[in-house]
């Protein structure tokens, strides 16, 4: 992959094992892609998303964000929500809650209703904070949420950092 920025001199990248990927070495901007493998995200047992046909956004020092077709996703529990962000890159992201029961969980994905130029792929996708729900995989592996706040990365054992997000990182 072309390195289109620079790593910070204070991060050193991780030592890649066989079949491995270093988000040090994903560009910016970020590359959408699709993914081959079967991604999916359960809460209280009940799948809320499951595909075979996400795409993966890769973005330097952060790992992948996976966005589901809204035709894999049980949009009857979710709902809008007021809340907005702006990427840099992927323009104004819109975003849903999830209820089901009693239960609530605000935020829990995101998408790009009209995203920036070179971005067109993922409209209409939705993103879900792993950190926000029960279980997310891929493949056959749960995986971990990027660390912070606000970024939506699922770490596998296949992306190697440190990851963006994470305590010192806020200016990388």
């Amino acid at each position: 992959m072309t390195r289109t920025a620079t790593i910070p001199a204070e991060v050193t990248p991780a030592a890649l094992g066989p079949g491995q990927e270093s988000v040090w070495d994903y560009p910016r901007p970020p590359r959408v892609e699709p993914t081959a493998e079967r991604a999916r995200v359960v809460v209280d047992g009940t799948t809320i998303a499951d595909s075979s046909g996400a795409l993966r956004v890769l973005e330097f020092g952060g790992p992948p964000v996976y966005y589901f077709p809204r035709d894999d996703v049980r949009m009857d529990l979710l709902h809008e929500s007021p809340h907005t962000t702006v990427c840099e890159w992927k323009g104004n992201a819109s975003y849903y809650s999830l209820t089901m029961g009693q239960r609530t969980v605000h935020n829990v994905a995101w998408t790009y209703r009209d995203p920036s130029p070179g971005y067109e792929a993922i409209r209409d996708h939705l993103a879900f904070y792993a950190g926000l729900v029960d279980e997310a995989y891929v493949g056959e592996e749960r995986v971990l949420p990027q660390p912070g706040r606000f970024y939506g990365g699922w770490i596998t054992s296949r992306v190697v950092g440190p990851f963006k997000g994470g305590p010192g990182s806020a200016h990388w």
